[in-house]
Protein backbone atom coordinates (compact mmCIF):
# COMPACT_ATOMS: atom_id res chain seq x y z
CA UNK A 1 0.00 0.00 0.00
CA UNK A 2 2.92 2.22 0.88
CA UNK A 3 4.42 2.11 -2.84
CA UNK A 4 1.25 2.36 -4.58
CA UNK A 5 0.56 5.95 -2.58
CA UNK A 6 4.00 6.70 -3.22
CA UNK A 7 3.57 5.94 -7.09
CA UNK A 8 0.65 8.32 -7.02
CA UNK A 9 2.43 10.97 -5.07
CA UNK A 10 5.14 11.22 -7.74
CA UNK A 11 2.55 10.97 -11.10
CA UNK A 12 0.71 13.69 -9.13
CA UNK A 13 3.63 15.79 -8.93
CA UNK A 14 5.02 14.79 -12.88
CA UNK A 15 1.31 15.73 -13.86
CA UNK A 16 0.99 18.81 -12.33
CA UNK A 17 4.71 19.86 -14.65
CA UNK A 18 3.03 18.61 -17.52
CA UNK A 19 -0.40 20.46 -16.82
CA UNK A 20 2.08 23.76 -16.43
CA UNK A 21 3.45 22.73 -20.19
CA UNK A 22 -0.29 22.86 -21.85
CA UNK A 23 -1.56 25.81 -23.78
CA UNK A 24 -3.08 28.78 -21.94
CA UNK A 25 -1.88 31.60 -19.60
CA UNK A 26 1.13 30.15 -18.31
CA UNK A 27 1.16 28.33 -14.77
CA UNK A 28 -2.06 29.41 -14.47
CA UNK A 29 -3.35 25.86 -12.72
CA UNK A 30 -1.21 24.24 -9.64
CA UNK A 31 -3.35 21.76 -8.75
CA UNK A 32 -7.59 22.18 -7.32
CA UNK A 33 -8.41 20.32 -3.99
CA UNK A 34 -11.60 19.60 -1.96
CA UNK A 35 -11.53 17.72 0.73
CA UNK A 36 -14.90 16.34 2.34
CA UNK A 37 -16.67 14.15 4.87
CA UNK A 38 -20.00 12.27 3.50
CA UNK A 39 -22.87 9.69 4.95
CA UNK A 40 -22.82 6.06 2.83
CA UNK A 41 -25.09 3.45 2.81
CA UNK A 42 -24.44 -0.05 1.13
CA UNK A 43 -25.96 -2.90 0.09
CA UNK A 44 -23.13 -5.13 1.76
CA UNK A 45 -24.34 -8.72 -0.32
CA UNK A 46 -23.36 -10.29 2.73
CA UNK A 47 -25.65 -9.06 5.48
CA UNK A 48 -29.16 -9.02 4.63
CA UNK A 49 -29.49 -5.24 5.80
CA UNK A 50 -28.06 -2.48 4.31
CA UNK A 51 -25.15 -1.15 6.20
CA UNK A 52 -24.39 2.55 6.69
CA UNK A 53 -21.77 5.06 8.32
CA UNK A 54 -19.11 7.65 7.17
CA UNK A 55 -16.99 8.56 4.23
CA UNK A 56 -13.95 10.86 4.22
CA UNK A 57 -12.70 12.01 0.93
CA UNK A 58 -10.34 13.94 -1.01
CA UNK A 59 -9.30 14.92 -4.81
CA UNK A 60 -6.65 16.76 -6.27
CA UNK A 61 -7.07 17.82 -10.08
CA UNK A 62 -3.89 18.55 -11.47
CA UNK A 63 -5.16 19.17 -15.15
CA UNK A 64 -8.83 20.41 -16.22
CA UNK A 65 -9.70 17.09 -16.43
CA UNK A 66 -7.19 14.94 -14.95
CA UNK A 67 -6.70 14.17 -11.01
CA UNK A 68 -6.60 11.61 -8.47
CA UNK A 69 -9.04 10.76 -5.31
CA UNK A 70 -8.48 9.17 -2.03
CA UNK A 71 -11.59 7.60 0.04
CA UNK A 72 -12.59 6.17 2.93
CA UNK A 73 -15.47 4.47 4.01
CA UNK A 74 -16.42 2.83 7.92
CA UNK A 75 -19.97 1.07 6.93
CA UNK A 76 -21.07 -0.69 10.05
CA UNK A 77 -24.24 -3.35 10.53
CA UNK A 78 -27.00 -1.55 12.29
CA UNK A 79 -27.86 -5.01 13.86
CA UNK A 80 -25.82 -6.35 16.61
CA UNK A 81 -24.11 -8.42 14.82
CA UNK A 82 -20.66 -6.01 15.18
CA UNK A 83 -19.92 -6.79 11.40
CA UNK A 84 -18.55 -3.72 9.43
CA UNK A 85 -16.48 -2.76 6.10
CA UNK A 86 -13.86 -0.15 6.49
CA UNK A 87 -12.29 0.47 2.80
CA UNK A 88 -9.26 2.81 2.40
CA UNK A 89 -8.75 3.77 -1.74
CA UNK A 90 -6.69 5.73 -4.08
CA UNK A 91 -7.04 5.91 -7.80
CA UNK A 92 -7.22 8.26 -10.49
CA UNK A 93 -10.18 10.59 -11.77
CA UNK A 94 -11.51 11.80 -14.43
CA UNK A 95 -13.71 14.96 -14.52
CA UNK A 96 -15.79 17.44 -16.99
CA UNK A 97 -16.75 21.08 -15.98
CA UNK A 98 -20.80 22.37 -16.59
CA UNK A 99 -21.18 25.76 -14.96
CA UNK A 100 -21.52 24.19 -11.23
CA UNK A 101 -21.98 20.93 -12.41
CA UNK A 102 -18.62 18.63 -12.36
CA UNK A 103 -19.16 15.36 -13.26
CA UNK A 104 -16.34 12.45 -12.56
CA UNK A 105 -15.77 8.78 -13.25
CA UNK A 106 -12.97 7.21 -11.22
CA UNK A 107 -10.71 3.76 -11.32
CA UNK A 108 -9.48 3.31 -7.30
CA UNK A 109 -7.66 0.39 -5.96
CA UNK A 110 -7.54 -0.03 -2.13
CA UNK A 111 -8.03 -2.54 1.01
CA UNK A 112 -10.90 -3.34 2.54
CA UNK A 113 -11.41 -5.05 5.90
CA UNK A 114 -14.26 -7.16 6.90
CA UNK A 115 -14.86 -7.94 10.59
CA UNK A 116 -17.35 -11.34 10.88
CA UNK A 117 -20.09 -11.61 12.92
CA UNK A 118 -20.02 -12.15 16.64
CA UNK A 119 -16.58 -10.33 16.96
CA UNK A 120 -14.87 -13.76 15.18
CA UNK A 121 -12.40 -11.79 14.10
CA UNK A 122 -11.70 -9.29 10.75
CA UNK A 123 -9.32 -9.81 7.75
CA UNK A 124 -8.31 -7.36 5.19
CA UNK A 125 -8.70 -7.83 1.18
CA UNK A 126 -7.43 -6.54 -1.64
CA UNK A 127 -10.04 -4.73 -3.77
CA UNK A 128 -11.07 -3.05 -7.17
CA UNK A 129 -13.46 -0.07 -7.32
CA UNK A 130 -15.22 1.44 -10.52
CA UNK A 131 -17.61 4.57 -9.70
CA UNK A 132 -19.22 7.84 -10.78
CA UNK A 133 -20.56 11.31 -9.18
CA UNK A 134 -20.83 14.57 -9.67
CA UNK A 135 -19.25 17.20 -7.42
CA UNK A 136 -21.74 20.64 -7.28
CA UNK A 137 -20.87 24.20 -6.07
CA UNK A 138 -23.08 25.33 -3.91
CA UNK A 139 -20.83 27.96 -2.44
CA UNK A 140 -17.88 29.87 -3.80
CA UNK A 141 -15.68 27.03 -1.73
CA UNK A 142 -18.21 24.49 -0.68
CA UNK A 143 -19.26 21.44 -3.22
CA UNK A 144 -22.06 18.82 -2.68
CA UNK A 145 -21.22 15.43 -3.71
CA UNK A 146 -23.05 12.23 -4.56
CA UNK A 147 -20.86 9.64 -6.02
CA UNK A 148 -21.84 5.82 -6.79
CA UNK A 149 -19.21 2.69 -6.21
CA UNK A 150 -19.29 -0.68 -7.37
CA UNK A 151 -16.32 -2.33 -5.11
CA UNK A 152 -15.24 -5.85 -6.06
CA UNK A 153 -13.21 -7.43 -3.05
CA UNK A 154 -11.05 -10.48 -4.06
CA UNK A 155 -11.62 -13.39 -2.29
CA UNK A 156 -9.84 -15.07 0.02
CA UNK A 157 -9.97 -16.74 3.48
CA UNK A 158 -13.03 -16.13 5.05
CA UNK A 159 -14.53 -14.87 1.84
CA UNK A 160 -14.28 -17.39 -0.98
CA UNK A 161 -16.83 -15.60 -3.62
CA UNK A 162 -15.10 -12.06 -2.35
CA UNK A 163 -17.45 -9.23 -1.90
CA UNK A 164 -19.26 -7.00 -4.51
CA UNK A 165 -20.74 -4.36 -2.86
CA UNK A 166 -22.27 -0.99 -3.80
CA UNK A 167 -21.72 2.18 -2.13
CA UNK A 168 -23.69 5.34 -2.29
CA UNK A 169 -22.30 8.64 -0.62
CA UNK A 170 -23.78 12.06 -0.15
CA UNK A 171 -21.34 14.22 1.33
CA UNK A 172 -20.18 18.05 1.99
CA UNK A 173 -16.61 19.37 0.74
CA UNK A 174 -14.61 22.57 1.33
CA UNK A 175 -12.83 23.87 -2.14
CA UNK A 176 -9.39 24.97 -2.26
CA UNK A 177 -9.35 26.52 -5.73
CA UNK A 178 -6.48 26.22 -8.30
CA UNK A 179 -4.50 29.03 -8.05
CA UNK A 180 -1.93 31.30 -9.87
CA UNK A 181 2.15 30.07 -9.36
CA UNK A 182 4.19 32.38 -6.66
CA UNK A 183 5.24 35.54 -8.94
CA UNK A 184 3.20 35.11 -11.67
CA UNK A 185 1.14 38.02 -12.33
Amino acid sequence: MHRLLLALGLFLLTASSIAAAQAGPPASRLADLQVGVGYSGADSDYVVDHIRGIAFYASLDVTNHWGGEVDFHQLNDPQPSKVYERTYEIGPRYVLHYGRFHPYGKVLYGRGVFNFPQNVGNLAYNMFVGGAGVDINVLRRVNVRADYEYQKWLSGPGLTNGLSPQVVTIGVAYHFPAGRAHGIR
